[in-house]
C-alpha cells in the first residue's frame, strides 16, 4: 500500500478527505447558437472536442478519450444504467441517438423509454494549470436509476515522452463521494477523476492477481432530487512533485466544481465573441456560409498552450490515439501552420498568426532551419536527439512567404522590424543550400513534399523549386521594407531567375506537363502529380505552359468527387490508399482551387472549393479530414479527422479566389479579381480585417454589372482598386464595377455517397469570347447533367451546340435557365463539348 498523501488519511485502503465534497451542479443554459450541426449517430464516426489545455476525442456513439494536455488521462470511456423496476442492464452507448456539433460544445443524447442523457462536452482554454476538458451528464429518468461509468486509465504522456505501465488507482472518499487518484511510479506525475456523488467500483487488492479492471463510477439518480442538474465527469493532472499530491488535485477539483457555471460562461463568451468579430461571408448558399465559419471556428480550436513555456502554437489536428499516445497529428508542425496561416490572416485573428510565428521563430535552427514537427511533451525530454524535428525542408520557405503575407495583410512592419535577424537567418539558409549548382533550393536539406517514393526519395521536387522561387518574391519585398535595397534587388534577381531555370529544367514540351523532380545528374522524374499547382499560391506569375495542366488536373485522372489526387490515377506510381501516391488531401484540392481561380478556370476553382467545404459535414462534423482515397470516397482509417490545414483550404479559396480579395493592409487597400458563381444575385464579405481597419464588402448584380462596395467600420478609410479588364474603380475607392460576359454557367456540386467511385461531370475547359463561351466538360458515357445558365443581357439571342437550353425559370426573370448536356456512349468517362454563342 502507498504511503498516505498530505491533506489525506489512509482508511483500510481507501484515503478519506478532509475538506468538503464535491457537489452536482444546478443546471445552467449552454448556448444553442445558430451555427451548430445536429445529426443522428452514426456509429464508429469521430468527434473532436479541443481546447487549449484539453481534448477529448471520441465517436458518435459516445466513448471517448481525454486528455489534459499533454497526457492522456483516461479512455474507452462507456456508460450503463439499471433503471429500478426494469431488470435489463442498458448500454447508452449502444443508445446514442443525436449529435449537436458547436463551437464551443458538443452534446451527444442516449435515448430510452425510461429516460434521456445528455452528455454535454467543451474545452475551456482558461482553464486552471493541470485542468482542460469538461463533460456534464444531465439525466432525465421517469424512475430512480444506476448509472455505472467506466472507463481504463491512462496517465500516458503524448509520445515520445517515456510513459509507465498502467496507473495504480486510489479512491479517496468524500462525504457523499468521492474521487480517483490515478498514481504513475513517478511523484511528479498523477492524475484524478471524479464525479459528485459517485460510489468506486472494483477496487482489487493488492494480493489479487495482477489483471487490468476498468475502474468505474456509480451514480446512484433519484428524479425527486436530481432533476435539472448536471453531474460533472471532473479532471484534473499534476506534472511535478507539488501538483501532483492527493490534495494538490483535490484542490483542483474543487475550484473546477465549484465555478463550472462561470468556467463554461466565459468559454463560451469566447467562442461568441470570435463570431462576431472574424470575417464572415454572407451568401445565397446558407450552408457555405457555415462552413467558412465552421473552418474558422476548426482551426481556432487547434490552438495548444505548450507546457512548460505558456506559448500558444497550432497543432497539425487530432483524432484518437486508440492504443497508442499519439492523438492523430497532436504536435506543432511548421508547414501544416503556415499554410494555415494564409486563412488566418484571410478572418482577422492577427494574435493567432503572431504567437504562431513566434513560436516556430523562436525554435529556429542555428543555421536559419525552421522547424518541421514539435511534440507538446517536447520540453520533457532532448526533442533534439530525434530526426522530426527539421527534417522537411519547405518550412523555412514558408516562413518567408508567410510572413510577408502577414505583414502586408496586417501592415504590422514593427513585428517584421522585431524578428528581422531570423527572416535573414532563413534566407541565407535558404540560398546555400544547393547541391548540383543550378541555384534552386533542393531536398538535401529534408523531404519537400513527399516522405517516400516508389524510386527513392527525389533530389529536387519541383514543389521545393517554386517555393523556392517564391520565397525569393517574398524576401525581395521584405527587404524593401526592411530598406535593405541590395537583399531586395538580389532577391528580386534571383526569383525571376529561378522561374526561367523551373520552366527549362521542368517543363516537358513533348508531353505538354511539368515533371514531379530532378535528379541530380539532370534526369527527371515525369510522374503527373498535383504539385505544380503551388506555382499559383503567393499570387505570382504562376507556370508558363500550364493549360494542359489545368485541363488535366481538372479531369477525372486528378479530379474525384471528393478532392484531387495528387498522382494521376494513370500514373503507373498510382496508389489510391497510399500516403503520397494518389490519394486525396483536402490540401492538394484547395492548391488546385487557388491556382484554378487565378489562372482563369473558375468553375474548376469553384467545383474543387465545394469539394472541401462540403466535407465541413461528412465525417468529423466542423471540421475537415486529413486525406481520403484516391478510389473511393472514403477517409483513410489512420486520417486525423480534424485537420488544420484542411479547414483552411475552405478559407482561402473562397475569400482569395471566389471572392478574388487580396488584402493590402501597407497601403489600406484591397485589389479585387472576383468569381462569383453566376447564380448569385449578391454576396457579402462581412468585419475584413485590412491592416488596423476593419471593413465590409458588398457584392450586387446590377444590369450587365458586378459592383462591389467597401464600407469601413473602423479605421482608416479602405480603398478599392482592380486590374481586371473592364474594370472601372469609383474615384474615391468605394466601388468598382465588374463588366459581365452577356452569359455566365454554373456547375452543381455535392458529394456523393460513402464508398462510392467517381462518376460526376468535370469541366475541362472554359474559353469565352466577345461573342461565345466554349466549354468542355466529362462526364460518365451515357449520362446527362443540368447546369445552369444565366443571360446577363436581355432578349439575348442564345445559340447552343453540343446541349438544350430548357427555360426552368420561365416568369421568374431572373435570366436563369438549364443546360442539359447529354454524354455520348460508350464506357468510363466520355467527352462533350458545348458552345454558346449570341
Amino acid at each position: 500500500m502507498r504511503a498516505a498523501f498530505a491533506g489525506v488519511v489512509m482508511l483500510g485502503g481507501i484515503a478519506a478527505a478532509q475538506t468538503g465534497a464535491l457537489r452536482p451542479v444546478d443546471a445552467f443554459p449552454v448556448a444553442d447558437g445558430a451555427l451548430t450541426i445536429r445529426r443522428h449517430v452514426e456509429t464508429g464516426k469521430p468527434f473532436t472536442v479541443a481546447g487549449t489545455r484539453g481534448v477529448i476525442l471520441g465517436q458518435q456513439e459516445g466513448t471517448f478519450e481525454a486528455w489534459v494536455l499533454p497526457v492522456k488521462l483516461l479512455s474507452h470511456l462507456a456508460i450503463r444504467a439499471e433503471v429500478e423496476g426494469y431488470s435489463v442492464p442498458i448500454d447508452l452507448n449502444a443508445g446514442a441517438a443525436e449529435i449537436e456539433v458547436s463551437p464551443d460544445h458538443t452534446v451527444i443524447t442516449y435515448s430510452h423509454i425510461a429516460f434521456t442523457v445528455r452528455q454535454i462536452m467543451f474545452a475551456q482554454d482558461d482553464a486552471e494549470d493541470g485542468t482542460g476538458a469538461v463533460v456534464m451528464f444531465q439525466i432525465d429518468s421517469t424512475r430512480p436509476m444506476d448509472l455505472t461509468f467506466s472507463f481504463t486509465p491512462e496517465m500516458r504522456p503524448m509520445w515520445p515522452q517515456r510513459s509507465q505501465g498502467v496507473p495504480s488507482a486510489e479512491w479517496v472518499k468524500q462525504q457523499d463521494g468521492g474521487f480517483y487518484v490515478l498514481h504513475t511510479d513517478f511523484p511528479n506525475l498523477a492524475g484524478a477523476v471524479a464525479m459528485p456523488n459517485t460510489q468506486p467500483g472494483i477496487l482489487a487488492p493488492y494480493q489479487e492477481k495482477p489483471r487490468v479492471y476498468p475502474l468505474e463510477l456509480k451514480l446512484h439518480y433519484d428524479p425527486k432530487r436530481d432533476t435539472n442538474r448536471y453531474f460533472p465527469l471532473l479532471m484534473a493532472m499534476g506534472d511535478t512533485v507539488e501538483t501532483a499530491t492527493n490534495a494538490a488535485l483535490q484542490g483542483k477539483l474543487e475550484r473546477l466544481n465549484a465555478t463550472l457555471p462561470q468556467v463554461y460562461a466565459k468559454h463560451a463568451a469566447r467562442y461568441a465573441g470570435m463570431r462576431d468579430s472574424l470575417t464572415a461571408i454572407s451568401t445565397p448558399d446558407a450552408g457555405l456560409n457555415d462552413d467558412f465559419a465552421w473552418a474558422e471556428m476548426s482551426i481556432e480550436q487547434l490552438r495548444a498552450k505548450a507546457q512548460p513555456s505558456g506559448e500558444i502554437g497550432l497543432v497539425a489536428g487530432y483524432y484518437s490515439s486508440g492504443d497508442s499516445a499519439r492523438p492523430g497529428f497532436g504536435w506543432y508542425f511548421g508547414r501544416d501552420s503556415l499554410y494555415t496561416l494564409y486563412a488566418v490572416n484571410g478572418f482577422g485573428d492577427f494574435g493567432l498568426v503572431r504567437d504562431e510565428l513566434e513560436f516556430l521563430m523562436k525554435r529556429q535552427r542555428e543555421d536559419g532551419k525552421i522547424m518541421h514537427e514539435y511534440p507538446q511533451t517536447a520540453a520533457y525530454f532532448d526533442w533534439k536527439n530525434f530526426s522530426y524535428a527539421y527534417a522537411a525542408a519547405d518550412s523555412t520557405p514558408l516562413l518567408l512567404t508567410a510572413m510577408l503575407d502577414y505583414v502586408r495583410t496586417s501592415g504590422d512592419v514593427d513585428f517584421l522590424r522585431k524578428h528581422r535577424e531570423t527572416v535573414e537567418k532563413a534566407w541565407r539558409f535558404e540560398t546555400t543550400h544547393d547541391t548540383d549548382g543550378d541555384g534552386i533550393y533542393d531536398n538535401s536539406q529534408g523531404t519537400g513534399w513527399v516522405e517516400s517514393w516508389p524510386t527513392g526519395m527525389p533530389h529536387q521536387e519541383i514543389y521545393l523549386a517554386l517555393l523556392d522561387q517564391q520565397a525569393s518574391a517574398a524576401m525581395a519585398k521584405l527587404a524593401g521594407l526592411l530598406e535593405d535595397k541590395a537583399t531586395a534587388d538580389s532577391a528580386g534577381a534571383r526569383g525571376v531567375e529561378l522561374a526561367k531555370k523551373i520552366e527549362a529544367e521542368y517543363y516537358d514540351a513533348s508531353r505538354q506537363a511539368y515533371a514531379f523532380s530532378r535528379n541530380a545528374d539532370g534526369s527527371l522524374d515525369r510522374a503527373a502529380t498535383v504539385y505544380p499547382a503551388i506555382a499559383w499560391w503567393d499570387g505570382g506569375e504562376g507556370l508558363a505552359h500550364a493549360q494542359a495542366s489545368f485541363r488535366r488536373w481538372a479531369s477525372h485522372d486528378f479530379s474525384t468527387d471528393w478532392g484531387l489526387r495528387d498522382v494521376a490515377e494513370s500514373d503507373p506510381f498510382y496508389d489510391p490508399i497510399s500516403y503520397h501516391q494518389g490519394s486525396v488531401w483536402p490540401l492538394f484540392t484547395g492548391w488546385a482551387s487557388v491556382a484554378e481561380y487565378r489562372a482563369g478556370h473558375s468553375l474548376a476553382g469553384y467545383a474543387h472549393l465545394m469539394q472541401n467545404a462540403d466535407l465541413t459535414t461528412a465525417q468529423d462534423l466542423g471540421a475537415v479530414t486529413e486525406l481520403l482515397s484516391g478510389t473511393f470516397f472514403q477517409p483513410f482509417g489512420r486520417s486525423t479527422s480534424h485537420q488544420l490545414w484542411s479547414s483552411a483550404m475552405v478559407i482561402t479559396p473562397m475569400l482569395r479566389g471566389l471572392f478574388g480579395v487580396d488584402v493590402d493592409g501597407l497601403a489600406n487597400s484591397i485589389h479585387l479579381d472576383p468569381h462569383l458563381p453566376a447564380d448569385w444575385d449578391h454576396a457579402a464579405v462581412d468585419r475584413l480585417h485590412v491592416g488596423a481597419s476593419i471593413c465590409s464588402l458588398e457584392y450586387q448584380r446590377e444590369a450587365r454589372g458586378l459592383v462591389v462596395k467597401v464600407s469601413t467600420l473602423s479605421g482608416p478609410t479602405v480603398r478599392l482598386a482592380s486590374t481586371v479588364k473592364g474594370s472601372r474603380a469609383s474615384a474615391a475607392g468605394s466601388s468598382v464595377v465588374f463588366a459581365l460576359p452577356a452569359v455566365e454557367v454554373v456547375v452543381p456540386h455535392g458529394l456523393p455517397l460513402p464508398g462510392a467511385r467517381t462518376a460526376q461531370m468535370k469541366v475541362l475547359s472554359e474559353v469565352s469570347e466577345a461573342h461565345s463561351m466554349k466549354l468542355e466538360f466529362e462526364g460518365q458515357a451515357g449520362t446527362t447533367v443540368e447546369l445552369t445558365v444565366r443571360r446577363n443581357v436581355a432578349k439575348l439571342n442564345l445559340h447552343v451546340e453540343g446541349g438544350t437550353i430548357v427555360d426552368a425559370a420561365a416568369g421568374k426573370g431572373d435570366g436563369l435557365e438549364k443546360l442539359v448536356v447529354k454524354f455520348p456512349q460508350g464506357t468510363g468517362y466520355q467527352q462533350s463539348a458545348v458552345t454558346l454563342s449570341w
